[in-house]
């Protein structure tokens, strides 16, 4: 009987020990934190043996195979130690692939992920396909491949995920962009990061499909110096393209070997450019799997977005307030600030991955009235915007900042939470920090 290790407890851990403990395996479950009650009760249910709070050695490097999740960095000793004596340390993306025949439209990407899979799976569930959806999103992927399996799967896929795959091949591959993000691990090698990302394509065959962002120069280069198999769609706002979508005359047109849709992009239910690059790709995938084109329309037309990604939440005195918790990257806050057509009081902070806010100046510039920090260490974002707004205020509380926004703004302006960072200093999560942000803004 082959032996599988899992470390981690959270949801893709107690799925690998589900599908393992189903396939076969003998199964160990090692955190070294607490293990939630809801997951103890998952493994006692299932006969899983756990441990939690440590992870005694002798139960570990005696694994065939380890599944770690996607929180564990590759330089923890104990990784080291396995890889060095030959045990193979895999992602949960990885080992739940082997046992499913189902096709998998994976994405990645810096930002846009979780909106483009979320949009792409509610098009082609209305478009008839039974399709799961997994990854970063809802129940784990080994979970539904062990109790509910399905034909069809769309994959949310961090690049911490991709790091641990090694055969995983995506019939559909969707990279939506690459910024700098996670650089604390990669070394601080932005190149590194990108190579993560393109894991995604490394298996694909000529039989396979590649659908990214031509505007992006980093993606662009990167395809340039190391061309992958997989056949490549590319969607652009900018520029034609042959096969792959773009925009033309505010008309969104795909074409795949002269089968063409088009639609209007005033139609779209989620504004903004990004927006429209999610829907070319979703539109793009969906157009690959024989989807109906008046359905592809009808869907891009009535989605209503993802939680905590630039969710309107309530107008007061005439304030708009938006929650965009899940912005945990300067990118994601670049299109956030981008999308405010008035004046803004942004509420920002958190641990900071390395950010570089450069970028964001100009939008800070011509839109951000004041600038409210909600973090530990708010010290580089106050150097790095201390120049471009007057009123810099640090908070310690979700209330507080949200009671301070209130004063601060006025009729006809936003206050919006963008953090640009992780939430981990103040927060359990980015989802936590967006429900308190609501709660905070309803009991005003």
């Amino acid at each position: 009987m082959k032996r599988l290790v899992v470390l981690g407890a959270g949801e893709s851990g107690v799925g690998t020990a589900i599908l393992g403990k189903k396939e076969g395996y003998d199964v160990f479950v090692s955190d070294k934190g607490m293990i939630t009650e809801e997951y103890k009760n998952v493994l006692r249910n299932f006969e899983i043996e756990w441990e939690e709070q440590k992870h005694t050695e002798s139960k570990i490097l005696n694994a065939d195979v380890v599944m770690k999740s996607p929180g564990i960095p590759d330089k923890v000793a104990m990784i080291v130690k396995l890889k060095e004596m030959g045990v193979s340390v895999v992602s949960e993306i990885e080992f739940a692939a082997k046992f499913t025949n189902a096709q998998i439209v994976g994405i990645t990407g810096s930002n846009g992920k979780t909106t483009t899979t979320m949009l792409t799976h509610y098009v082609l569930e209305k478009g008839g396909l039974d399709i799961n959806m997994a990854g970063n999103i809802g129940d784990s992927f080994a979970k539904q491949v062990a109790e509910n399996d399905a034909p069809f799967y769309v994959l949310e896929l961090s690049s911490f995920q991709l790091d641990g795959s090694i055969d995983f091949a995506p019939h559909i591959a969707v990279l939506t962009n690459i910024t700098p993000d996670h650089l604390d691990r990669y070394e601080n090698k932005f190149e590194n990061y990108i190579a993560s990302k393109f894991r995604i394509a490394m298996n694909q065959t000529e039989k396979d499909y590649f659908i990214y962002d031509a505007d992006d120069e980093v993606i662009v280069t990167y395809l340039k110096n190391h061309p992958i198999r997989a056949r490549l769609l590319p969607f652009s706002l900018t520029k034609k393209v042959k096969n792959g979508a773009y925009l033309e005359e505010g008309n969104i047109k795909i074409t795949i070997d002269n089968n063409e849709f088009n639609m209007s992009t005033t139609n779209l239910s989620l504004k903004g450019n990004h927006n429209v690059k999610n829907a070319m790709a979703a539109a793009t995938v969906s157009q690959l799997l024989k989807i109906r084109k008046a359905t592809i329309r009808e869907c891009l037309e009535n989605f209503h977005g993802v939680e905590h990604r630039l969710e309107n939440v309530l107008k007061i005195n005439n304030v708009q307030y938006i929650n965009d918790s899940k912005a945990t990257n300067v990118n994601a806050t670049f299109y956030a600030l981008d999308a405010m057509k008035s004046s803004t009081v942004w509420i920002v902070g958190g641990v900071d991955k390395g950010n570089d806010y450069t970028e964001l100046y100009p939008l800070v510039n011509e839109k951000v009235k004041a600038i409210i920090c909600l973090g530990m260490d708010n010290s580089k974002i106050i150097n790095a915007f201390g120049n471009c707004v007057d009123n810099i205020v640090e908070t310690q509380s979700m209330k507080e900042a949200v009671n301070i926004a209130y004063k601060i703004a006025e009729r006809n302006e936003n206050v919006l939470l963008s953090p640009a960072c992780a939430s981990f200093d103040l927060f359990k999560n980015y989802e936590e920090r967006g429900r308190q942000f609501k709660e905070a803004v309803r009991e005003l």
